[in-house]
């Protein structure tokens, strides 16, 4: 964001419409930075981590040594969603929230660089011949003259609803450990196999991993539309976001 600071600032002041683009561009990039502040705080209201048990009502202190609580922020609640009494069910869904928005944007963040990177999936993406790779990237493939047709994204969300219902959830009395455990009886991966300090590793990596993704994908999104008034960055791996 200071490079897009120092950017504006280089613009001259000589006439009044150079002066409206330069008023123009600062306004953007006021509204982008409390944009990503926003985000980052959001993803890290739910740091608390969401325990099995009995429901009961506790102090906010008795959290502060728990999974997903570490340097260099600690335990990090800036808009106080934990204050006062709080007890395990509020936890709970706390954490449920943090690690499927952090799935989804570990998915979302590869979806986007792959592509970008130039890797595609082999073959056609309908009869009528259209490949994979003739498609452009971000928002643009779901939206505009070249995006994906309207019966291939309902394909998409259809399918996203099938797993929500199906496979994405916390079934009672399968055997799950933790919030976001969507094990359900049938699917292990040798998780079972694991030391307890091993799964609370492994579970706190999924976390850092998604809250990562998270800050990701929106930067990702951000650089998109910083393409659009003519301030593209030029990033790693992916080049300039189009």
């Amino acid at each position: 964001l200071l490079l897009f600071v120092a950017h504006g600032t280089r613009l001259s002041t000589g006439s009044a419409a150079i002066k409206s683009l330069t008023i123009f561009r600062s306004q953007t990039i006021l509204k982008m930075k409390l944009a990503v502040f926003s985000a980052l705080v959001a993803s890290a209201a739910a740091f608390a981590p969401a325990q099995q048990g009995a429901v009961k009502t506790t102090s906010l202190n008795a959290f502060e040594d728990e999974l997903g609580v570490q340097p260099p922020l600690g335990f990090f609640d800036p808009f106080g969603l934990l204050n006062g009494d709080v007890d395990q069910e509020r936890f709970d869904r706390l954490r449920y929230v943090e690690i499927k928005h952090g799935r989804i944007a570990q998915l979302a963040f590869l979806g986007n660089i792959l592509p970008r990177a130039g890797i595609h999936l082999p073959g056609n993406i309908d009869y009528s011949g259209h490949s994979f790779d003739s498609f452009p990237n971000g928002i643009a493939a779901i939206k505009g003259p070249d995006a994906i047709p309207f019966n291939g994204i309902g394909q998409i969300i259809c399918f996203i609803g099938f797993l929500e219902i199906t496979f994405m959830k916390d079934v009672p009395g399968t055997g799950n450990e933790f919030v976001g455990d969507f094990r359900n009886g049938y699917i292990d991966f040798g998780w079972d196999s694991f030391d307890e300090e091993t799964k609370l590793q492994k579970r706190a990596i999924e976390l850092n991993n998604g809250r990562a993704a998270m800050m990701g994908i929106l930067g990702l999104m951000v650089h998109e539309k910083l393409g659009e008034i003519g301030m593209a960055a030029d990033l790693p791996i992916i080049g300039t976001l189009q």
